[in-house]
């Protein structure tokens, strides 16, 4: 009893027990009474089972995930590679590429920052692919047209660096603040953020995570992985050196 009970709360709880409508009718309203009693009772006896049962179904959707992911990545590998409209930092033709989704509203990107420079100053063959990703509001969306506009002066990674070490509240002020203390011309910095193309490089960039299930930052990218949140400096080199010792 204790075995088919506990197989029909793991198929209730991953929303696969769907049975038709002429199974229902196989159980008279007595019996039907009698199993919902008997599951109710066993969940209370049995607490743990809850747990197990989601931490399985937990595990099933991590993975289904991760190969959904994976699959993604190989199949828009050029966008996110060789996207002429995302700035690259490192060496260009690097052998082992991070291609990272941020928000500059985004504690957790701003807290991985430093081991991102770290690595940059550290491996000489890495290249690391920026991908503006504002999802933290008005502001975000903000910031990420000025820095994709400032790329047109030539001032991104500078602007870039600014932005992630910039303390306090971030608004449309202090985005301005930074553009003008990375040397940006102001006057067409405004009109270069107002541009279509602008507009073109975050739509594609909400388009490409959403292809690849990313709804938080950071996303990182290296090689066939895909892992969203802060990552310290030791994991991201072990992520750096599993993508080399596998090619």
């Amino acid at each position: 009893m204790r075995k088919i009970l506990f197989g029909l709360l793991a198929l209730a709880l991953a929303g696969i027990l769907a049975a038709p409508a002429r199974a229902a009718d196989a159980f008279t309203p007595a019996q039907k009474q009698e199993l919902d009693q008997a599951i109710h009772d066993y969940l209370q006896n049995h607490p743990e089972a809850v747990m197990q049962a989601l931490e399985t179904m937990k595990k099933k959707e991590d993975a289904a995930l991760a190969e959904k992911q994976s699959k993604a990545i190989v199949a828009h590998r050029d966008e996110l590679l060789a996207d002429p409209n995302s700035a690259i930092a490192g060496n260009p033709k690097g052998d082992v590429t991070i291609v990272e989704f941020f928000d500059y509203r985004c504690p957790y990107c701003k807290q991985i920052e430093p081991s991102m420079d770290a690595l940059l100053k550290e491996d000489g063959k890495l290249r690391i692919v920026y991908k503006e990703f504002p999802i933290l509001g008005p502001v975000s969306v903000f910031a990420s047209r000025a820095a994709i506009a400032s790329r047109k002066q030539g001032k991104y990674e500078t602007f870039h660096r600014q932005m992630m070490t910039a303390k306090g509240n971030i608004d449309n002020d202090a985005v301005l603040k930074v553009a003008e203390s990375s040397g940006l011309d102001m006057a067409k910095l405004k009109t270069d953020m107002a541009a279509a193309d602008v507009d073109q490089v975050i739509k594609a960039n909400y388009a490409l995570a959403e292809a690849l299930a990313i709804d938080g930052t950071p996303g990182l990218i290296i090689g066939d992985q895909l892992t969203e949140g802060a990552v310290d400096l030791d994991g991201l080199r072990a992520m750096i050196k599993a993508v080399r010792k596998g090619s």
